[in-house]
């Protein structure tokens, strides 16, 4: 079952070359991914083709009007009735949790904000989900939507060339994701894990998950506080901690 996502936007063109490369392009070659990309501005009524204006109470900006956008989603939901996304930095962050419940949906319908963003009107009666990239403020919403595009796609069955490559990425187990090597061997006198030339695939996803935790616990620790371990994982964890602290005292690093 294919994708459909329809874009609202004031810039269609940014979307040309990041939706027709990579894993994206292939995609929608494929049929697993249909984006439909539609200019706002094409649901004025005036010559000028205005889609904002100065905001009740005054201040700086501009605010997109609520009856230009309700008249191009009325448009879009002809065809497509799935929830509607708003991109904004008063959002949700995006996260892989979000990602996959996004990832079984069949429609999605995304609205690119810009300038001080949209009217209250319209935010009230037609969004369904306001999603963030980040605790930062962009021009507008076409960057995130494009983020949100290609990590809810190549969730989807067939996007990807291996059927475990999504399942393994990092986050998809609340895990940051283990290291990788391939040839050659030896690069610059660093020689890779003997493990992952024994051919041992018991001892190899040992090896990706203890490498998994120690990469977590070092650079997102706050991802092993926000979920349960099993105690196989958790002794897993324990071992890592013993390990480092031995480096750390090895190396003359622990505090006397």
């Amino acid at each position: 079952m294919a994708l459909d996502i329809d874009v609202l936007t004031l810039f269609p063109e940014m979307f040309a070359g990041p939706l027709s490369h990579s894993i994206i392009g292939r995609a929608r070659n494929q049929g697993i991914v249909q984006i439909s990309l539609w200019n706002i501005r094409d649901f004025t009524l005036d010559k000028h083709r205005i889609v904002d204006d100065t905001p009740y109470g005054g201040g700086p900006g501009m605010v997109m009007k609520p009856d230009v956008l309700a008249r191009a989603l009325d448009f879009i939901r002809l065809d497509n009735s799935g929830p509607v996304i708003y991109l904004t930095p008063q959002g949700q962050t995006l996260a892989q949790s979000a990602a996959s419940k996004l990832a079984a949906k069949s429609q999605l319908i995304l609205l690119c904000g810009h300038y001080e963003g949209i009217d209250e009107r319209f935010r009230a009666l037609y969004v369904d989900i306001e999603m963030s990239i980040g605790d930062y403020v962009l021009t507008g919403g076409e960057l995130p939507a494009m983020v949100l595009i290609d990590t809810v796609a190549r969730l989807l069955t067939g996007v990807l060339g291996a059927e475990d490559s999504a399942t393994e990425d990092s986050f998809s187990n609340g895990l940051l994701e283990h290291p990788h090597y391939t040839r050659p061997r030896v690069f610059r006198e660093m020689e890779v894990p003997s493990v992952l030339l024994s051919g041992h695939h018991g001892q190899i996803q040992r090896w990706r998950l203890k490498e998994s935790l120690r990469r977590t616990l070092e650079r997102r620790p706050d991802l092993l506080d926000s979920q349960p371990l099993s105690k196989d994982v958790h002794e897993l964890l324990e071992d890592v901690k013993q390990e480092d602290c031995k480096e750390r005292t090895k190396g003359g690093l622990v505090e006397q």
